[in-house]
């Protein structure tokens, strides 16, 4: 009966109702939303490195080095010597091993020397590899592939010529020796998507008439000499390590930690990247507190409408009361219709959140490399569906409780 009277009640105020739910499916998918992103960025950020077992480089910081070897922030306190990277590679325990070579940019972007391998054992979002959308791989000395926004951004397509620049913020630039763009990677949502990518030996040929930071005074060597010189570098910047098996992880890490021929450091990259998160994660947390009191907002609204409403509706009370209607009855039906109103509301925003998703999936990823899962609704989203309808019942107790001290003679009084 009450759940009747509730649900006629509602009915019989559609308009004001309809804002309210509305209201609350908005809060709701906005909260419902922002913890999709939140943990769909989390997902995608644990996947910018994957199938890579160890990231080696100079002793220094596991956050350090993750973020100047895999996103290309910041730089590296030292370079590997060539020597530690081939005792390295001599392992037993080493599968396959990527060098890295940083230091240079290209307008404003990160230029990275390494080899072919690195088309094939770089690996990101569970294993899916890198494409090429345009053009092909790394062919000549002097071939660069670059990464999907480098091209966007600078409108690059295979075949065009680029300078590189000798640091990250210099003005001197290796300009006697032009690369040409050879292929544009397909969009991936990691750090590949801002870097160009040429050829480890490249870095050594473009630095051949350069030393203490300038190039050398007098004429410049010839593209053709530099070609036929042994262009093996002095030093790395880093190195990406794949295992033979996972549990040799641990040993070949204490080994190359305990390295006595110079400082090295290697590191795993999900646990780095954990120690990464719990620093930039605080973002998330910010966002999901104010999603949060964006919810508590709509609920006070569903609040004051009630109580807004309660002066107009004394009658009703009144004549209800005068059928024989107990006060619980009145209590309860107004904590109902409260609890109505969210169960409706939170059933809308979780349709806007699930609608929104199935279409605007493919754009995300495409334009942000940001991959939301579809999965059906969970147990965290249940229990915030179930906190909204509780809250609600909750807040409603207020003007419930001033609609069932109500008297049957204020009720019926009638005002001039």
């Amino acid at each position: 009966m009450i759940l009747r009277l509730a649900f006629r009640s509602l009915l019989a105020r559609r308009l004001t109702v309809a804002l309210t739910i509305l209201s609350i499916g908005l809060s709701v998918g906005l909260f419902l939303g922002v913890e999709k992103i939140r943990t769909g960025a989390r997902a995608s950020f644990a996947d910018t490195i994957s199938d890579t077992d160890l990231i080696v480089g100079a002793r220094s910081g596991s956050v350090q080095l993750l973020l100047y070897s895999v996103f290309r922030i910041g730089n590296a306190t030292n370079n590997v010597t060539w020597k530690s990277y081939q005792d390295i590679a001599a392992r037993p325990e080493v599968d396959w091993i990527v060098p890295m070579s940083l230091g240079d940019s290209h307008k404003g972007f990160r230029v990275m020397g390494t080899t072919a391998a690195f088309f094939d054992r770089y690996r990101y979002r569970g294993g899916r590899g890198l494409e090429i959308a345009q053009g092909a791989v790394l062919g000549d000395l002097y071939d660069a592939v670059i990464g999907a926004d480098v091209a966007a951004t600078l409108g690059y397509a295979p075949g065009d010529p680029i300078v590189v620049a000798h640091g990250l913020a210099s003005f001197l630039s290796h300009d006697d020796q032009p690369f040409r763009v050879a292929g544009v990677l397909a969009k991936t949502g990691t750090p590949v998507d801002r870097t160009v990518i040429i050829d480890l030996e490249a870095i050594t040929a473009i630095h051949v008439d350069w030393g203490s930071g300038a190039r050398t005074q007098g004429p410049g060597t010839p593209a053709d000499k530099i070609r036929a010189m042994d262009l093996t570098p002095d030093a790395i910047t880093a190195a990406l390590v794949g295992v033979k098996s996972r549990l040799k992880i641990f040993t070949l890490q204490r080994w190359i930690n305990d390295y006595a021929q110079e400082p090295l450091l290697a590191v795993l990259p999900g646990v780095a990247l954990q120690e990464l998160w719990a620093i930039v994660g605080v973002a998330g947390t910010a966002l999901i507190a104010v999603s949060g009191m964006v919810v508590v907002t709509a609920l006070l609204g569903m609040t004051a409408m009630i109580l807004s409403g309660l002066d107009a509706r004394r009658r009703e009370m009144a004549i209800f009361r005068a059928m024989g209607a107990r006060p619980g009855v009145i209590l309860g039906m107004l904590v109902l219709e409260a609890m109505l109103c969210a169960a409706l509301g939170a059933g809308l925003g979780l349709a806007f959140v699930y609608g929104g998703l199935a279409i605007g999936r493919p754009m995300i990823d495409a334009a942000w490399g940001l991959w939301l899962p579809l999965d059906p609704p969970g147990a965290a989203e249940l229990v915030v569906l179930v906190a909204v309808i509780g809250a609600a019942g909750l807040a409603s107790l207020i003007p419930a409780i001033r609609a069932y001290r109500l008297s049957l003679a204020d009720g019926m009084m009638v005002k001039i």
